[in-house]
């Protein structure tokens, strides 16, 4: 009996001492995660390397070479509330989500659209944009075309690389044929040229060049596509990295600052003058 109790009293003391060590353990085991964050390797740097893609008018170079756009507003402003320096990563479309997962960056704000499949992959904030795709095509080369007349074998679509639209022409128009290039330049050119029925890319972009190039080129249907929000990209297993970046977006939204910056580069082309032809 007395074997018993001293048994009992001894697995009931072991437990009341996992009990009172859980909350050690689990405050252990969050500053373990909090000092793994990107955030704090950020700040010991002082600087944030953010990576992007050069496409208009998310980011590009302006006439002395120099990186404008509404993403390099968006990093400048978010290195200098976080009171650190900013340093820019151009790298190619097709390798962003790899040079992120490598740590070539810290994140990649670049007008990335929020999926599924990249989700398998990295992590993404909540949008702090939102925008749509629509169709700019040769004129002269789809008059009378309707939407489904697209989806032919004898229509070329020109598209950027591993961008969300060449996903989603190859979606919409199985059967058309589409030609990929690494800058979203070149896949207009492509239709200027008439060497491509059309391409496809996310506004303001299309509705630009259509009014740059009008005997040329036209956004033939109004109606947008894909339309959803643009996220940073961080890498996974990091809470405290999402939860801030998280915090930053809502408190640009709420002031208004996110939408003046967007519509300053979305909505009209003061700046077009600042870039080349």
């Amino acid at each position: 009996m007395n074997i018993t109790r001293r048994f009992l009293g001894a697995a009931l003391g072991a437990t009341l001492a996992a009990t009172a060590a859980l909350p050690a353990l689990a405050q252990n085991t969050a500053q373990d995660v909090a000092s793994a964050s990107v955030i704090e390797t950020i700040k010991e740097r002082g600087v944030i390397k953010i990576g992007l893609s050069l496409f208009k008018p998310w980011s590009m170079r302006d006439l002395n070479g120099e990186l404008i756009g509404f993403e390099l507003d968006v990093g400048r402003q978010l290195a200098e509330d976080m009171g650190v320096e900013v340093e820019f990563v151009p790298t190619s479309w097709d390798g962003i989500i790899p040079a992120l997962v490598s740590g070539n960056f810290d994140t990649i704000i670049s007008g990335m659209t929020v999926t599924p499949q990249r989700n398998l992959t990295v992590n993404f904030t909540v949008p702090y944009a939102y925008s749509g795709m629509t169709i700019l095509a040769n004129t002269a080369m789809t008059e009378g075309f309707t939407l489904e007349d697209y989806n032919s074998s004898e229509v070329t679509f020109a598209a950027r690389r591993g961008a969300t639209p060449a996903t989603v022409i190859a979606d919409m128009f199985p059967e058309a044929t589409l030609l990929l290039f690494d800058e979203d330049g070149a896949a207009t050119q492509e239709v200027l040229n008439g060497n491509a029925h059309a391409t496809m890319a996310s506004e303001p972009t299309p509705s630009s060049e259509a009014r740059r190039y009008p005997d040329v080129l036209s956004v033939p249907f109004n109606q947008a596509f894909q339309a959803g929000g643009e996220g940073f990209a961080i890498r996974k297993g990091d809470p405290d990295a999402l939860a801030y970046f998280n915090s930053w977006i809502t408190a640009k939204t709420n002031t208004g600052w996110l939408k003046e910056r967007h519509d300053y580069w979305f909505r009209g082309n003061d700046w077009a003058d600042q870039v080349p032809e």
